[in-house]
């Protein structure tokens, strides 16, 4: 390597090396750092959307990169869906390349769908960059979602009438889209605030994108966040709030324990078909049992990347309770067929 890059690498070097100094930002890193260690192996890359909260988490990866000598990849996905997003993304890359992190820009290319426009953003952006990921052989993408996310995705699927798994899942640092995904989503900010993060992205890069979506009232994740200012001068505290998340996700455990035991006890897979056999004793167990071991099943076997809504899970299951010993349906690219005391399903072709 040439002395000049030297030079510009021991520059680059010693200005993150200096930033950690600050009491604040190295205690948030060495936490940082504990989960990334325990989590990632081989190579790894940085969603960046250019928000105060992924910059910081940016500058988080960098200073893993270099302590461990790791490769990380940093990829910013351009949605098209302001008129600015383009320039935004170019600026983005810019100013971080001036800190020596280099990004990709993702493009998507999609048609917009009008119906759920942030749910369609981020389902095709973990799609962009999960296919660029497998590329460069990266197994974990981290996500800047913080502990401010964690609170309002509860009462954002409290609202929505999610049940118990639905309200503890997003607070789970390391996660799949589908079970069998070769690339693991690992959240090391989930317990972080938005406040520390704000803070980080100041003191270090001093410029981060305020995305005008956070201020629109149409999108319920505003709504909600506007109650939960209101909640918190009530008395509303996080650690009030982790206490009960942490009873719920004991509670949670439990019911997975039952769920297990009676997809293994009471169902018999068969692997030439792909199809599963529900004895009747499948069906004696607690309701809320009964729903998660057959949601389960029919993930599994339809190979889909979410779970099917509960409203036609419930459906389902009144069908196969009532008095017709013959029935057949399909949901989520699976066929349920009723023969009197027993219940196959199989994937639909």
């Amino acid at each position: 390597m040439k002395k000049k890059n030297l030079s510009a690498k021991k520059i680059i070097h010693n200005f993150y090396l200096e930033k950690l100094t600050d009491p604040r930002i190295n205690k948030i890193y060495l936490n940082f750092k504990k989960k990334i260690s325990n989590n990632i192996s081989n190579n790894f890359c940085v969603a960046v959307s250019g928000g105060a909260d992924s910059l910081a988490l940016s500058f988080l990866a960098k200073c893993y990169s270099i302590e461990k000598n790791k490769k990380v990849y940093f990829f910013i996905v351009d949605h098209l869906l302001r008129e600015n997003s383009t320039l935004e993304a170019n600026v983005v890359k810019k100013k971080l390349k001036k800190f020596k992190i280099n990004c990709d820009i993702l493009t998507l290319k999609k048609k917009i769908k009008n119906s759920n426009l942030q749910s369609f953003a981020r389902d095709n952006r973990y799609k962009l960059i999960f296919k660029q990921s497998l590329k460069k052989k990266i197994d974990t993408v981290l996500t800047a979602h913080h502990r401010d996310d964690l609170v309002e995705n509860f009462y954002i699927r409290l609202l929505r009438g999610s049940g118990l798994k639905g309200l503890i899942s997003f607070g789970k640092i390391e996660s799949k889209l589908k079970s069998d995904d070769k690339i693991s989503i690992l959240r090391p900010l989930i317990d972080i605030s938005k406040k520390d993060l704000l803070y980080i992205s100041k003191k270090t890069f001093n410029f981060y994108v305020d995305d005008p979506s956070n201020q629109n009232d149409k999108f319920l994740r505003v709504k909600i966040r506007k109650l939960i200012l209101s909640l918190e001068q009530e008395g509303l505290s996080f650690n009030k709030f982790q206490m009960s998340l942490k009873n719920l996700n004991s509670s949670n455990y439990a019911i997975d324990y039952y769920v297990k035991k009676n997809i293994n006890d009471n169902s018999n897979y068969l692997k030439l078909t792909n199809s599963v056999i529900l004895k009747q004793d499948f069906f004696r167990n607690p309701n809320e049992i009964v729903f998660r071991s057959i949601t389960e099943i029919i993930q599994q076997v339809g190979n889909k990347n979410k779970y099917t809504r509960g409203a036609k899970i419930e459906n389902l299951l009144s069908s196969l309770r009532s008095k017709n010993n013959y029935l057949k349906k399909t949901l989520s690219g699976c066929i349920i067929q009723k023969f009197k005391k027993s219940v196959i399903i199989s994937k639909e072709k």
